[in-house]
């Protein structure tokens, strides 16, 4: 199911989202703020310190979760981008960079280039 229009163009637009993976008991867990990106009509987020953060971890194990941004607050499912999809990775890569370069390379640089490419994960409208 792709995302409706309006959701996109929230979630995309905003600054920082929110994010939050489901526990095995099914209750939600609490949201983290993290930054995230639209590249073309798919929404990427990825781990700022490497697979060991914990709520990417969580987010991986759980497989599905909630985001929060603006208004939108949807439930979604956490997919892993292989970090071999050059094409894929370039445009997050490239979006992170329009989106969040005015902050400095320093701190971009944590999600952008081959370190971070292990890290992408789409998020999917359910």
């Amino acid at each position: 199911m792709p995302w409706d229009a309006d959701d996109l163009a929230t979630i995309g637009g905003a600054e920082e989202l929110q994010v939050s993976s489901v526990r095995p008991d099914g209750t939600d867990r609490p949201f983290v703020t993290i930054w995230g990106v639209r590249a073309g009509d798919d929404l990427y987020i990825r781990s700022a310190y490497g697979p060991d953060n914990p709520w990417y971890r969580r987010a991986r194990r759980a497989g599905i979760g909630r985001i929060r941004a603006d208004v939108v607050d949807r439930p979604v499912s956490f997919t892993a981008v292989d970090a071999g999809d050059e094409a894929t990775q370039q445009a997050v890569d490239a979006a992170y960079h329009a989106k969040y370069d005015r902050f400095g390379p320093q701190i971009v640089g944590t999600v952008t280039g081959p370190a971070s490419h292990e890290t992408t994960l789409r998020l999917d409208p359910r």
